[in-house]
């Protein structure tokens, strides 16, 4: 196998090449890396969630299940998602938030009837062993296979404080234990009902005052790139699935996007060198998540930040690195993310650019923006096609990628 330099290289060189794709090609060339996806997701084992629940009455055409694209040969993944009514495929594109330490009865609707893909939970939502395990069961006895994540990279940044890793990501790093700590901690999480983790940080601070310093593994590529990989294995081994962010890294960036727009500036070249080593040590790995930053890069996409941008997800993610696993955004209220549109606005550009789901922090957010994707995949053959090839990637982490305990 050539040095990494030389595959980063020659990935970009590729995705950069390309010109734009007519469509037809397009969907040709997303068929293809869905069963690829389909593929690898069942390669790493286990499930995300629990058993799906019943499905939406169909009052109108929107409800009628949507058809499917003519292909060969369908996967499992393929023939389940064809099953789903189109408002269902809608829904696995999105992740919600809500506060409390119990499930609203909108939410438990919403995962019964399939028109959510699952829950992110904040500390609002957690406190005590007990509550959150029958806050968790609760969720996954409305259905749906839920995905019910949290952030939990380790020392302060942890959603669940009982779980590891009790340790920041740098001191990990220096230990010698990422990959210890990340299994025990999936242990707790899966314990708990927890089924992915929004970890682990794949970012490389190279500026000063780098907005997520102290948040790294390591200021060096290579070595932040091995205990991203060490990383990916532990939260594996314990059952939960990891989500290597953000890319195509904020290293660059004196702004964290939360908070504000971020311009990263520096050339193609250095974001080969310092940014993406961590990004390409994770998806060799198997990572099945992969988040995308909200941040520009000039050099990528001038016009874009890289959660709504097409040449950044598809052409250097999917294309360039070769990942198949499911993108998701970062969090859609932002304030980065905010500064391009409404949260509707920001989320119909970033699944039309391939991201397959949108990570929704904002009470409130969830209905305009399941409402929005849904009349655009009901008046539009081509966003129809893309929300398809989204669910079913989902479809297939739930399936596959982490189980959580009945």
């Amino acid at each position: 196998m050539p040095p990494v330099s030389v595959r980063r290289s020659r990935a970009g060189a590729v995705w950069f090449a390309r010109a734009v794709s007519d469509r037809r090609s397009l969907i040709a060339r997303r068929r293809r890396n869905l069963l690829l996806g389909a593929l690898a997701a069942f390669a790493l084992g286990g499930v995300v969630g629990a058993t799906s629940g019943g499905d939406d009455p169909p009052p109108d055409a929107r409800e009628q299940p949507a058809a499917p694209a003519p292909a060969p040969a369908e996967s499992d993944e393929r023939a389940a998602v064809d099953r789903l009514t189109l408002r269902q495929q809608v829904g696995q594109l999105i992740v919600l938030r809500f506060a409390g330490t119990a499930p609203p009865a909108y939410v438990r609707a919403a995962l019964r009837a399939q028109r959510a893909a699952g829950v992110i939970l904040f500390r609002d939502n957690v406190s005590a062993r007990a509550q959150l395990r029958a806050l968790t069961s609760r969720l996954r006895r409305a259905g749906g296979r839920p995905i019910v994540a949290v952030d939990q990279e380790g020392g302060a940044i942890r959603i669940v404080p009982w779980a590891g890793p009790a340790e920041s990501a740098p001191r990990q790093a220096i230990a010698g234990s990422v990959r210890r700590d990340a299994e025990a901690a999936a242990r707790e999480l899966r314990t708990a009902g927890i089924t992915v983790t929004l970890a682990p940080v794949g970012d490389v601070p190279s500026v000063a005052a780098a907005a997520l310093a102290g948040r790294e593994f390591s200021r060096d590529p290579g070595t932040a790139g091995a205990a991203m990989a060490a990383a990916v294995a532990g939260w594996r081994g314990g059952g939960v699935a990891a989500t290597a962010k953000h890319f195509p890294g904020l290293g660059g960036a004196t702004v964290n996007t939360d908070d504000g727009p971020a311009t990263i500036t520096r050339s193609r070249a250095k974001l080969e060198a310092i940014d993406l080593p961590p990004f390409e040590a994770a998806i060799r790995a198997g990572v099945p998540l992969v988040m995308v930053a909200h941040a520009r890069y000039t050099a990528l996409d001038p016009d874009r930040i890289a959660s709504q941008s097409s040449t950044i997800i598809e052409r250097l993610l999917r294309d360039g690195l070769g990942f198949r696993g499911v993108v998701v955004t970062d969090s859609m209220e932002a304030q980065a993310s905010l500064a391009t549109g409404s949260v509707t606005t920001a989320s119909e550009r970033a699944v039309r650019a391939g991201a397959d789901l949108v990570l929704l922090t904002g009470r409130g957010s969830y209905a305009p923006v399941f409402a929005h994707l849904l009349e655009l995949a009901s008046s539009s053959p081509a966003f129809r096609a893309r929300v398809r090839e989204s669910a079913a990637r989902v479809l297939a982490l739930k399936e596959h990628g982490a189980r959580a305990p009945r």
